[in-house]
């Protein structure tokens, strides 16, 4: 499965622009890293106070779903660990997002064909999606485990798209 990054039925929720490539482990630059990173020097810090309260206003929740929808897996599986700890990782809702977290890195393992590893990451961020599913962050939880599946199941499926309820797309 690969994924199409410029696909414009892709919804988006954000307005900030996609980064310049898709970040593949020991393959391209490392964006934050490497002075050629295409976000290279930026700090991500934790979140404080992200929640099932505040989600459709966090820029940086909107920007990681554009990220995950877009296949920038890496980069959606970094920006959305600062919200699971800025939530607290122990929390229902750093649960969940953790759960996402493990979905992106998922499908980036996916995308370079490493199948069973990929498996083990979805089946820890299902189960995280699951046990916190009354949290939800605007996404319909069991489309999302369901397109997740399907890709696990057969390479020629379409990637993921999460789509967020009550935010209007841009």
């Amino acid at each position: 499965m690969q994924p199409h990054p410029d696909n414009e039925s892709i919804p988006r929720y954000s307005q900030r622009p996609l980064p310049s490539y898709r970040h593949l482990p020991f393959q391209n630059p490392h964006p934050f890293l490497d002075e050629d990173g295409h976000s290279y020097g930026e700090e991500l810090n934790p979140l404080e106070g992200f929640g099932s309260d505040n989600w459709q206003e966090s820029t940086e929740y909107l920007y990681a779903i554009d990220l995950f929808n877009h296949g920038y897996w890496w980069e959606a599986h970094e920006r959305l660990k600062p919200l699971s700890l800025g939530a607290g990782r122990e929390t229902e809702t750093g649960r969940f997002v953790q759960g996402l977290i493990q979905l992106a890195a998922a499908l980036l393992k996916l995308s370079q064909d490493d199948v069973p590893p990929a498996r083990s990451l979805a089946e820890l961020g299902i189960a995280n999606l699951q046990a916190s599913a009354d949290i939800g962050l605007g996404i319909a939880v069991a489309d999302l485990i369901a397109e997740v599946t399907a890709c696990l199941d057969d390479s020629q499926a379409p990637q993921p798209i999460i789509h967020l309820d009550g935010v209007e797309e841009h």
